[in-house]
């Protein structure tokens, strides 16, 4: 692959970017936006010499989204990064958000490139990004954090690289390399509840300690899923809808059981009192009927098995 030309010695945003994607080897696919955290991670991958393509995903969803794919995928080109642009449909379901629908899309498009030729994903989640998602999953119930690499469905790998970044860095290293990344204006709406928890609760958790949360939050975000890691190491954790073997397992086994079966089914955001609610067909079975879980979908016990209507 070619490489730029030049890259800044004084910039220590770009270095601890650098820094973060040195231990990671194997061939890659970058899910590029064109915003900073993206940006800046095909910087870092092209400095460090990395064998990376980029993958521009236009959700079609914003007025001059073809432009903004082109902006991105030119941007790569002249960092010394090959760069291409798929167009994705969105449709979400009934009750299931534009932001999940378009995360499945995007995924799912990452999947099919990187599977060409045998690459990871790599994805530019931050530390900030880590904090977030801790937040986000409490508020639905379950807590949940991101590992540097995991596994999808469809095979490749995915890997974040970034989760020991702030995202102060991934904009310092744009300014530092002169680059001018994309803003997403949904990034500042905050009708979105990622957002909100941006801008209000984590500023409001910081001021309550006197300090930044979130490299706390982080910290507990990543005790959350190397406790998952582990578990998946030490049991069998697969999707099942059986309820008399449900029942039989412990808690927290059960719970990620039912939540890998929803997942198969594509219901990806359930709630926590949801969960307890499937639980109970389970384990407390009085006849009670069908648990909603949003998206027009219920989750009912029929003939001892749970079952998606």
């Amino acid at each position: 692959m070619s490489h730029a030309p030049f890259w800044p010695r004084q910039s220590p945003h770009f270095l601890a970017c650098r820094r973060a994607v040195r231990p990671f080897t194997s061939p890659a696919l970058i899910g590029l936006s064109g915003g900073p955290d993206s940006l800046a991670l095909v910087a870092a991958a092209a400095a460090e010499g990395k064998d990376v393509r980029a993958l521009v995903v236009d959700h079609g969803l914003q007025p001059g989204s073809a432009d903004v794919a082109a902006r991105a995928a030119a941007q790569a080109a002249e960092l010394g990064v090959p760069a291409d642009i798929v167009r994705v449909s969105v449709d979400a379901a009934p009750g299931e958000s534009v932001e999940a629908a378009a995360r499945t899309a995007r995924y799912a498009a990452l999947s099919v490139a990187a599977s060409d030729d045998s690459r990871d994903i790599w994805v530019a989640h931050t530390l900030d990004d880590q904090a977030e998602t801790l937040l986000l999953g409490a508020l639905r119930g379950n807590p949940a954090g991101m590992a540097p690499i995991s596994a999808l469905d469809t095979g490749p790998r995915l890997v974040r690289p970034f989760l020991s970044v702030r995202r102060a860095d991934t904009v310092g290293a744009c300014e530092e390399l002169g680059l001018d990344p994309w803003h997403d204006p949904m990034n500042d709406d905050p009708a979105y509840r990622r957002v909100a928890v941006r801008t209000s609760v984590i500023p409001e958790l910081s001021d309550l300690i006197g300090g930044d949360a979130v490299p706390a939050l982080a910290r507990a975000a990543e005790r959350v899923a190397a406790d998952q890691a582990l578990l998946e190491s030490l049991t069998d954790l697969s999707p099942t809808n059986e309820c008399a073997v449900l029942a039989a397992n412990p808690a927290p086994v059960r719970q990620r059981r039912i939540l890998a079966w929803l997942r198969e089914h594509g219901q990806q955001t359930i709630g926590g009192a949801q969960l307890a609610d499937i639980e109970r067909l389970c384990t407390d079975w009085h006849g009670q009927g069908p648990v909603t879980i949003g998206g027009g979908h219920s989750v009912a016990r029929i003939d001892g098995r749970l079952t998606l209507t």
